[in-house]
């Protein structure tokens, strides 16, 4: 049986609380907006796989098959898929992201998140 773009990525999805889709990986991101998310969820000190998409075509298009999201990084929590760069960007700085987590039960630094909002304020 041969497995899929969209199994692996389904599979990814939900073995991990956390996944981001991205260029690059979360010590080495290789795009602004990669590194931006992975940036706010190592600051928050999210758990979290990482996958580079530049490592796989298959997965590079099928993740945007998967969410139909034009573009990556994408952040899936719990198996759902929540945003790209702007979206995070957005939700980090309004508190939604927040929300989502401790709603998810994900586990994160309130303060770090918040210091976040105050330097962006």
């Amino acid at each position: 049986m041969t497995t899929t773009a969209e199994d692996q990525i389904r599979d990814t999805v939900t073995s991990n609380d956390v996944v981001l889709f991205m260029k690059g990986t979360k010590t080495m991101p290789q795009c602004g907006f990669s590194s931006r998310v992975a940036g706010v969820l190592n600051y928050i000190g999210v758990e979290y796989q990482d996958v580079n998409v530049l490592a796989d075509d298959g997965i590079r298009q099928g993740i945007k098959d998967y969410s139909d999201w034009p573009t990556i990084p994408q952040l899936y929590v719990k198996g759902e898929f929540v945003g790209g760069c702007d979206i995070i960007t957005e939700m980090t700085l309004s508190g939604e992201l927040d929300q989502l987590f401790d709603t998810k039960g994900v586990a994160y630094s309130k303060d770090a998140a918040e210091k976040i909002r105050e330097t962006n304020a």
